[in-house]
Protein backbone atom coordinates (compact mmCIF):
# COMPACT_ATOMS: atom_id res chain seq x y z
CA UNK A 1 0.00 0.00 0.00
CA UNK A 2 1.62 3.71 -1.35
CA UNK A 3 0.97 5.98 1.65
CA UNK A 4 1.55 10.14 0.89
CA UNK A 5 3.11 12.61 3.01
CA UNK A 6 -0.41 13.85 3.06
CA UNK A 7 -1.77 10.77 4.51
CA UNK A 8 0.53 11.21 7.70
CA UNK A 9 -0.43 15.37 8.01
CA UNK A 10 -4.30 15.60 7.42
CA UNK A 11 -6.23 18.53 8.91
CA UNK A 12 -9.21 17.76 10.97
CA UNK A 13 -10.44 18.74 14.39
CA UNK A 14 -9.79 17.38 17.61
CA UNK A 15 -10.01 16.17 20.54
CA UNK A 16 -8.72 12.30 18.65
CA UNK A 17 -7.96 11.44 15.15
CA UNK A 18 -8.73 7.78 16.32
CA UNK A 19 -11.59 8.93 18.13
CA UNK A 20 -13.36 12.08 16.67
CA UNK A 21 -11.53 12.21 12.78
CA UNK A 22 -11.63 8.29 12.13
CA UNK A 23 -15.13 7.80 13.65
CA UNK A 24 -16.63 11.08 11.67
CA UNK A 25 -14.99 9.56 8.26
CA UNK A 26 -16.69 6.13 8.83
CA UNK A 27 -19.90 7.59 9.54
CA UNK A 28 -19.23 9.36 6.21
CA UNK A 29 -18.20 6.41 4.38
CA UNK A 30 -21.56 4.78 5.12
CA UNK A 31 -23.72 7.10 4.75
CA UNK A 32 -22.48 7.87 1.23
CA UNK A 33 -22.42 4.01 0.43
CA UNK A 34 -25.97 4.05 0.91
CA UNK A 35 -26.50 7.30 -1.40
CA UNK A 36 -24.24 5.14 -3.72
CA UNK A 37 -26.45 2.15 -3.29
CA UNK A 38 -29.91 4.25 -4.02
CA UNK A 39 -30.93 3.55 -0.33
CA UNK A 40 -30.49 6.76 1.20
CA UNK A 41 -34.25 7.86 0.62
CA UNK A 42 -35.35 4.54 1.73
CA UNK A 43 -33.43 4.31 4.93
CA UNK A 44 -36.53 4.35 7.92
CA UNK A 45 -33.77 4.09 11.05
CA UNK A 46 -30.41 3.61 11.98
CA UNK A 47 -27.98 2.60 14.63
CA UNK A 48 -24.56 3.00 15.27
CA UNK A 49 -22.45 0.95 18.03
CA UNK A 50 -18.58 1.69 19.17
CA UNK A 51 -16.81 -0.48 20.93
CA UNK A 52 -13.71 -1.47 22.33
CA UNK A 53 -11.38 1.92 23.39
CA UNK A 54 -14.34 4.26 21.02
CA UNK A 55 -16.84 2.88 23.50
CA UNK A 56 -14.95 3.46 26.75
CA UNK A 57 -13.59 7.10 26.14
CA UNK A 58 -15.73 7.75 23.34
CA UNK A 59 -18.06 10.71 25.13
CA UNK A 60 -14.48 12.17 26.41
CA UNK A 61 -12.83 11.89 22.80
CA UNK A 62 -16.18 13.32 21.02
CA UNK A 63 -16.84 10.32 19.14
CA UNK A 64 -20.42 10.99 19.10
CA UNK A 65 -20.35 13.82 18.13
CA UNK A 66 -18.34 12.90 15.15
CA UNK A 67 -20.41 10.22 14.39
CA UNK A 68 -23.12 12.18 13.69
CA UNK A 69 -21.58 15.01 11.99
CA UNK A 70 -19.99 11.96 9.91
CA UNK A 71 -23.61 10.95 9.02
CA UNK A 72 -24.79 14.48 8.43
CA UNK A 73 -22.34 15.35 5.40
CA UNK A 74 -19.68 16.70 7.75
CA UNK A 75 -15.96 15.75 7.17
CA UNK A 76 -13.14 16.00 9.29
CA UNK A 77 -10.76 18.86 6.88
CA UNK A 78 -13.72 20.78 5.90
CA UNK A 79 -16.26 20.86 9.07
CA UNK A 80 -16.26 24.33 10.96
CA UNK A 81 -15.37 24.03 14.44
CA UNK A 82 -17.46 27.18 15.54
CA UNK A 83 -20.31 26.11 14.53
CA UNK A 84 -20.31 22.19 15.71
CA UNK A 85 -22.32 23.13 18.73
CA UNK A 86 -25.28 24.49 17.12
CA UNK A 87 -25.65 21.53 14.72
CA UNK A 88 -25.15 19.66 17.34
CA UNK A 89 -28.27 21.04 20.00
CA UNK A 90 -29.75 21.11 17.17
CA UNK A 91 -30.01 17.20 16.21
CA UNK A 92 -30.09 16.33 19.39
CA UNK A 93 -33.11 18.76 20.62
CA UNK A 94 -35.16 17.71 17.44
CA UNK A 95 -33.93 13.85 18.02
CA UNK A 96 -33.52 14.06 14.40
CA UNK A 97 -30.86 13.51 11.59
CA UNK A 98 -30.37 14.42 8.11
CA UNK A 99 -27.92 12.08 6.54
CA UNK A 100 -25.70 13.84 3.71
CA UNK A 101 -27.93 17.19 4.70
CA UNK A 102 -30.55 15.43 2.53
CA UNK A 103 -32.48 12.65 3.85
CA UNK A 104 -34.11 12.92 7.42
CA UNK A 105 -34.89 10.61 9.95
CA UNK A 106 -35.70 9.89 13.83
CA UNK A 107 -32.50 9.58 15.77
CA UNK A 108 -32.52 8.81 19.41
CA UNK A 109 -28.46 8.97 20.85
CA UNK A 110 -30.06 6.90 24.01
CA UNK A 111 -31.04 3.94 21.59
CA UNK A 112 -29.53 4.54 18.44
CA UNK A 113 -25.77 5.58 19.23
CA UNK A 114 -24.73 2.77 21.69
CA UNK A 115 -21.26 2.57 23.39
CA UNK A 116 -20.50 -0.60 24.90
CA UNK A 117 -17.31 0.12 27.39
CA UNK A 118 -16.35 -3.30 27.75
CA UNK A 119 -17.16 -5.24 24.40
CA UNK A 120 -14.23 -5.08 21.69
CA UNK A 121 -14.83 -6.33 17.77
CA UNK A 122 -11.81 -8.94 17.00
CA UNK A 123 -10.14 -6.87 14.42
CA UNK A 124 -9.29 -3.24 16.05
CA UNK A 125 -9.43 -2.08 19.66
CA UNK A 126 -11.28 1.09 18.04
CA UNK A 127 -14.37 -0.73 16.30
CA UNK A 128 -17.86 0.26 15.06
CA UNK A 129 -20.50 -0.68 13.37
CA UNK A 130 -23.55 0.89 11.43
CA UNK A 131 -26.44 -0.28 10.69
CA UNK A 132 -29.60 0.97 8.52
CA UNK A 133 -32.95 -0.48 8.24
CA UNK A 134 -34.12 0.64 4.59
CA UNK A 135 -37.29 0.14 2.95
CA UNK A 136 -37.74 -2.37 0.55
CA UNK A 137 -34.69 -4.87 2.32
CA UNK A 138 -35.58 -7.84 3.77
CA UNK A 139 -32.76 -7.32 6.16
CA UNK A 140 -30.68 -3.86 7.17
CA UNK A 141 -27.40 -3.01 5.71
CA UNK A 142 -24.60 -3.69 7.66
CA UNK A 143 -20.89 -2.28 7.90
CA UNK A 144 -18.14 -2.81 10.29
CA UNK A 145 -15.10 -0.32 10.76
CA UNK A 146 -11.78 0.16 12.19
CA UNK A 147 -10.39 3.51 13.33
CA UNK A 148 -6.54 2.38 13.50
CA UNK A 149 -5.14 5.95 14.38
CA UNK A 150 -4.09 8.70 12.66
CA UNK A 151 -8.24 8.98 11.11
CA UNK A 152 -7.17 5.90 8.92
CA UNK A 153 -10.30 3.89 8.55
CA UNK A 154 -10.32 0.31 7.73
CA UNK A 155 -13.37 -1.77 6.69
CA UNK A 156 -14.55 -5.23 7.75
CA UNK A 157 -15.24 -7.21 4.74
CA UNK A 158 -18.16 -9.94 4.54
CA UNK A 159 -15.80 -13.03 5.82
CA UNK A 160 -14.73 -10.99 9.06
CA UNK A 161 -10.97 -9.85 7.50
CA UNK A 162 -10.02 -6.83 7.09
CA UNK A 163 -10.46 -4.63 3.59
CA UNK A 164 -8.03 -1.62 3.10
CA UNK A 165 -9.00 0.15 -0.25
CA UNK A 166 -5.47 0.32 -1.15
CA UNK A 167 -3.60 3.08 -3.07
CA UNK A 168 -1.88 0.43 -6.15
CA UNK A 169 0.05 3.54 -7.66
CA UNK A 170 3.76 2.86 -8.35
CA UNK A 171 6.31 4.96 -6.49
CA UNK A 172 9.80 5.53 -7.62
CA UNK A 173 11.08 4.13 -4.43
CA UNK A 174 9.69 1.88 -2.05
CA UNK A 175 10.50 1.15 1.81
CA UNK A 176 9.05 -0.16 4.54
CA UNK A 177 12.14 -0.41 6.34
CA UNK A 178 14.56 1.92 7.92
CA UNK A 179 17.26 -0.04 6.51
CA UNK A 180 15.60 -0.29 3.10
CA UNK A 181 14.75 4.04 3.27
CA UNK A 182 19.22 3.95 4.30
CA UNK A 183 19.73 1.92 1.07
CA UNK A 184 18.10 3.55 -1.43
CA UNK A 185 19.56 6.73 -0.10
CA UNK A 186 22.82 5.64 -0.12
CA UNK A 187 22.46 3.78 -3.65
CA UNK A 188 20.78 6.93 -5.21
CA UNK A 189 23.11 10.18 -3.21
CA UNK A 190 19.52 11.43 -2.37
CA UNK A 191 18.43 12.41 1.02
CA UNK A 192 15.55 11.01 2.55
CA UNK A 193 13.21 14.58 2.26
CA UNK A 194 14.82 13.59 -1.57
CA UNK A 195 13.31 9.93 -2.01
CA UNK A 196 9.99 10.94 -0.29
CA UNK A 197 9.61 14.26 -2.65
CA UNK A 198 10.60 11.58 -5.51
CA UNK A 199 7.64 9.24 -4.39
CA UNK A 200 5.33 11.88 -4.14
CA UNK A 201 5.49 13.07 -7.59
CA UNK A 202 3.46 9.77 -8.21
CA UNK A 203 0.90 11.94 -7.41
CA UNK A 204 1.36 15.23 -7.63
CA UNK A 205 3.65 17.80 -9.20
CA UNK A 206 6.56 19.23 -7.32
CA UNK A 207 5.04 22.41 -6.62
CA UNK A 208 1.77 20.92 -5.68
CA UNK A 209 3.63 18.66 -3.10
CA UNK A 210 5.44 22.10 -1.66
CA UNK A 211 2.21 24.00 -1.62
CA UNK A 212 0.10 21.78 0.25
CA UNK A 213 3.15 21.18 2.70
CA UNK A 214 3.27 24.45 3.29
CA UNK A 215 -0.70 24.63 3.84
CA UNK A 216 -0.38 21.76 6.49
CA UNK A 217 1.79 24.36 7.81
CA UNK A 218 0.12 27.11 7.98
CA UNK A 219 -2.85 25.26 9.56
CA UNK A 220 -0.40 24.38 12.17
CA UNK A 221 0.73 28.40 12.32
CA UNK A 222 -3.27 29.20 12.56
CA UNK A 223 -3.82 26.21 16.05
CA UNK A 224 -0.74 27.65 17.14
CA UNK A 225 -2.19 31.38 17.06
CA UNK A 226 -5.66 30.49 18.30
CA UNK A 227 -4.46 29.01 21.16
CA UNK A 228 -2.45 31.59 22.59
CA UNK A 229 -5.31 34.26 21.99
CA UNK A 230 -7.98 31.93 23.42
CA UNK A 231 -8.10 32.02 27.24
CA UNK A 232 -10.46 30.14 29.49
CA UNK A 233 -11.43 26.52 30.54
CA UNK A 234 -11.21 23.36 28.78
CA UNK A 235 -14.31 21.25 28.02
CA UNK A 236 -15.09 18.23 29.63
CA UNK A 237 -15.16 18.48 33.45
CA UNK A 238 -11.79 18.77 34.43
CA UNK A 239 -11.71 22.39 34.63
CA UNK A 240 -8.43 22.34 32.84
CA UNK A 241 -7.12 25.66 32.77
CA UNK A 242 -5.82 27.05 29.55
CA UNK A 243 -1.96 27.89 30.37
CA UNK A 244 -0.70 29.08 26.52
CA UNK A 245 -1.99 32.25 26.86
CA UNK A 246 -0.45 33.37 30.09
CA UNK A 247 2.88 31.68 28.58
CA UNK A 248 2.73 33.55 26.02
CA UNK A 249 2.80 36.71 27.98
CA UNK A 250 5.10 36.09 30.01
CA UNK A 251 7.70 34.84 27.15
CA UNK A 252 7.12 38.24 25.73
CA UNK A 253 7.47 40.36 28.17
CA UNK A 254 10.71 38.59 28.81
CA UNK A 255 12.16 39.70 25.51
CA UNK A 256 16.03 39.86 25.87
CA UNK A 257 16.32 37.35 27.99
CA UNK A 258 19.54 35.71 28.19
CA UNK A 259 18.24 32.34 29.74
CA UNK A 260 20.14 29.99 27.14
CA UNK A 261 17.08 27.27 27.77
CA UNK A 262 14.35 30.16 26.90
CA UNK A 263 14.05 28.25 23.57
CA UNK A 264 12.89 25.29 25.72
CA UNK A 265 9.96 26.98 27.01
CA UNK A 266 9.02 28.78 23.14
CA UNK A 267 8.70 24.79 22.30
CA UNK A 268 6.44 24.10 25.74
CA UNK A 269 4.60 26.83 24.63
CA UNK A 270 3.88 25.78 20.86
CA UNK A 271 3.00 22.47 22.17
CA UNK A 272 0.66 23.52 25.24
CA UNK A 273 -1.12 25.89 22.29
CA UNK A 274 -1.68 23.26 19.93
CA UNK A 275 -2.48 20.17 22.37
CA UNK A 276 -5.29 23.07 24.12
CA UNK A 277 -7.19 23.98 20.61
CA UNK A 278 -6.75 20.27 20.34
CA UNK A 279 -8.82 19.47 23.19
CA UNK A 280 -11.15 22.01 23.17
CA UNK A 281 -12.06 20.74 19.26
CA UNK A 282 -10.41 23.01 17.58
CA UNK A 283 -8.21 22.79 13.79
CA UNK A 284 -6.02 21.05 14.04
CA UNK A 285 -3.33 18.77 11.64
CA UNK A 286 -2.85 14.70 12.76
CA UNK A 287 1.01 14.39 13.42
CA UNK A 288 0.43 11.94 13.06
CA UNK A 289 -2.27 11.24 15.50
CA UNK A 290 -4.50 14.38 16.95
CA UNK A 291 -3.41 13.45 20.64
CA UNK A 292 0.39 14.01 19.40
CA UNK A 293 -0.33 16.93 16.96
CA UNK A 294 1.74 19.24 19.01
CA UNK A 295 4.71 17.80 19.32
CA UNK A 296 5.84 18.24 15.13
CA UNK A 297 4.69 22.23 15.05
CA UNK A 298 6.37 22.93 18.42
CA UNK A 299 9.31 21.54 16.78
CA UNK A 300 8.87 23.16 13.64
CA UNK A 301 8.08 26.66 15.13
CA UNK A 302 11.53 26.37 17.15
CA UNK A 303 13.65 25.61 14.12
CA UNK A 304 11.89 28.86 12.06
CA UNK A 305 12.35 31.32 15.21
CA UNK A 306 15.76 29.95 16.54
CA UNK A 307 17.94 28.47 13.71
CA UNK A 308 19.46 30.89 11.52
CA UNK A 309 18.95 30.28 7.84
CA UNK A 310 15.35 28.95 8.26
CA UNK A 311 12.92 29.54 5.14
CA UNK A 312 10.26 27.38 3.78
CA UNK A 313 12.42 25.00 2.19
CA UNK A 314 13.22 23.85 5.38
CA UNK A 315 10.04 24.12 6.38
CA UNK A 316 8.85 21.44 3.40
CA UNK A 317 11.99 19.13 4.07
CA UNK A 318 11.44 18.51 7.89
CA UNK A 319 8.13 17.70 6.63
CA UNK A 320 8.61 15.24 4.06
CA UNK A 321 11.24 13.68 6.36
CA UNK A 322 9.03 13.33 9.75
CA UNK A 323 6.77 11.17 7.05
CA UNK A 324 9.15 9.26 6.26
CA UNK A 325 9.26 7.92 9.83
CA UNK A 326 6.02 8.29 10.13
CA UNK A 327 5.40 5.36 7.34
CA UNK A 328 7.96 3.57 8.73
CA UNK A 329 6.19 3.23 12.19
CA UNK A 330 3.27 2.79 10.70
CA UNK A 331 4.07 -0.30 8.46
CA UNK A 332 5.81 -1.96 11.37
CA UNK A 333 3.85 -1.09 14.45
CA UNK A 334 0.97 1.18 15.22
CA UNK A 335 0.42 4.83 15.45
CA UNK A 336 -2.48 4.12 17.30
CA UNK A 337 -2.81 4.74 21.24
CA UNK A 338 -5.59 2.23 21.59
CA UNK A 339 -3.73 -0.27 19.75
CA UNK A 340 0.21 -0.05 21.41
CA UNK A 341 -0.24 2.99 24.30
CA UNK A 342 0.90 6.17 23.91
CA UNK A 343 4.13 5.09 22.70
CA UNK A 344 2.27 4.97 19.39
CA UNK A 345 1.16 8.22 18.99
CA UNK A 346 3.99 10.41 21.20
CA UNK A 347 6.74 7.92 21.03
CA UNK A 348 6.03 8.08 16.99
CA UNK A 349 5.06 12.00 16.91
CA UNK A 350 8.98 12.64 18.44
CA UNK A 351 10.49 10.35 16.47
CA UNK A 352 9.11 12.17 13.47
CA UNK A 353 9.91 15.39 14.78
CA UNK A 354 13.19 14.42 15.75
CA UNK A 355 14.46 13.19 12.01
CA UNK A 356 12.80 16.69 10.60
CA UNK A 357 14.98 18.71 13.38
CA UNK A 358 17.93 16.80 12.35
CA UNK A 359 17.19 17.09 8.58
CA UNK A 360 17.26 21.08 8.73
CA UNK A 361 20.18 21.08 11.15
CA UNK A 362 22.12 18.91 8.21
CA UNK A 363 22.36 15.85 8.77
CA UNK A 364 23.12 12.47 7.16
CA UNK A 365 20.70 9.86 6.46
CA UNK A 366 22.00 7.94 8.66
CA UNK A 367 21.92 10.61 11.72
CA UNK A 368 18.72 11.56 10.55
CA UNK A 369 17.52 7.66 11.46
CA UNK A 370 19.28 7.82 14.59
CA UNK A 371 17.66 11.18 15.44
CA UNK A 372 14.55 8.91 15.25
CA UNK A 373 15.68 6.17 16.83
CA UNK A 374 16.08 8.38 20.04
CA UNK A 375 12.79 9.73 20.14
CA UNK A 376 11.40 6.51 19.81
CA UNK A 377 13.14 4.73 22.41
CA UNK A 378 13.02 6.66 24.86
CA UNK A 379 9.34 6.75 24.72
CA UNK A 380 8.71 2.76 24.86
CA UNK A 381 6.38 1.58 27.29
CA UNK A 382 4.42 4.86 27.59
CA UNK A 383 0.79 4.19 28.28
CA UNK A 384 -2.61 5.61 27.59
CA UNK A 385 -4.31 6.79 30.36
CA UNK A 386 -6.58 9.60 29.80
CA UNK A 387 -7.83 11.02 32.96
CA UNK A 388 -11.78 11.09 32.58
CA UNK A 389 -11.56 9.84 29.05
CA UNK A 390 -10.56 13.25 27.80
CA UNK A 391 -7.32 14.16 25.86
CA UNK A 392 -5.85 16.95 28.45
CA UNK A 393 -4.14 14.94 31.14
CA UNK A 394 -1.50 13.91 31.31
CA UNK A 395 -1.39 14.73 26.84
CA UNK A 396 -0.61 17.87 26.77
CA UNK A 397 2.18 18.61 29.03
CA UNK A 398 2.98 14.88 27.63
CA UNK A 399 3.61 16.81 23.85
CA UNK A 400 5.83 19.75 25.47
CA UNK A 401 7.93 17.49 26.98
CA UNK A 402 7.78 15.30 23.71
CA UNK A 403 9.07 18.33 22.14
CA UNK A 404 11.95 19.02 24.27
CA UNK A 405 12.98 15.17 23.47
CA UNK A 406 12.75 15.30 19.66
CA UNK A 407 15.14 18.46 19.66
CA UNK A 408 17.17 16.69 22.28
CA UNK A 409 17.23 13.38 19.81
CA UNK A 410 18.49 15.36 16.91
CA UNK A 411 21.32 17.35 19.32
CA UNK A 412 22.79 13.95 20.09
CA UNK A 413 22.46 11.98 16.51
CA UNK A 414 23.93 15.31 14.89
CA UNK A 415 26.81 14.78 17.51
CA UNK A 416 27.81 11.34 16.09
CA UNK A 417 28.28 9.79 12.55
CA UNK A 418 24.87 8.29 12.71
CA UNK A 419 26.37 4.60 13.86
CA UNK A 420 24.83 3.30 16.62
CA UNK A 421 23.81 0.23 18.06
CA UNK A 422 19.86 -0.22 18.13
CA UNK A 423 18.50 0.81 14.99
CA UNK A 424 15.31 2.42 14.06
CA UNK A 425 14.07 -1.11 12.84
CA UNK A 426 14.87 -2.85 16.02
CA UNK A 427 13.02 -0.25 18.21
CA UNK A 428 10.06 -0.33 16.25
CA UNK A 429 9.65 -3.58 16.05
CA UNK A 430 10.12 -3.34 20.06
CA UNK A 431 7.43 -0.69 20.29
CA UNK A 432 5.31 -3.09 18.13
CA UNK A 433 5.53 -6.18 20.89
CA UNK A 434 5.84 -3.85 23.90
CA UNK A 435 1.92 -2.51 23.03
CA UNK A 436 1.08 -6.06 22.37
CA UNK A 437 2.19 -7.40 25.51
CA UNK A 438 0.53 -3.67 27.31
CA UNK A 439 -2.46 -4.78 29.80
CA UNK A 440 -5.73 -3.54 28.05
CA UNK A 441 -6.59 -0.61 30.38
CA UNK A 442 -3.41 1.32 30.02
CA UNK A 443 -4.75 1.43 26.41
CA UNK A 444 -6.62 4.71 25.58
CA UNK A 445 -9.71 3.14 28.14
CA UNK A 446 -9.55 5.58 30.73
CA UNK A 447 -9.46 2.16 33.50
CA UNK A 448 -5.63 2.08 34.29
CA UNK A 449 -2.75 4.69 35.24
CA UNK A 450 -3.48 8.49 35.86
CA UNK A 451 -6.84 7.74 34.84
CA UNK A 452 -7.74 6.07 38.25
CA UNK A 453 -5.07 7.24 40.22
CA UNK A 454 -6.37 10.98 39.58
CA UNK A 455 -9.63 12.06 41.14
CA UNK A 456 -12.02 13.98 38.28
CA UNK A 457 -13.32 17.40 39.69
Amino acid sequence: MALSVFDLFSIGIGPSSSHTVGPMRAALMFARSLAADGQLDRVTRLRVELYGSLGATGHGHGSDKAVLLGLSGEAPELVDPRAVAGRLAQMRASRRLSLLGRHEIDFDEATDLVMHRTRSLPGHSNGMTCEAVVEGLDEPVRRTFYSVGGGFVVVEDGSGGHRVVEDETPVEHEFRTGDELLAICEATGRSIAQVMLDNERAWRTEAEVRAGLLEIWRVMQECVDNGITTEGVLPGGLRVRRRAPELALRLALEEGNVDPLRGLDWITLYALAVNEENAAGGRVVTAPTNGAAGIIPAVLHYYVRFVPGADDLGVVRFLLTAAAIGMIIKEGASISGAEVGCQGEVGSACAMAAAGMAAVLGGTPGQVENAAEIGMEHNLGLTCDPVGGLVQIPCIERNAVAAVKAVTAARTALRGDGSHIVSLDKVVKTMRETGADMKVKYKETARGGLAVNVIEC
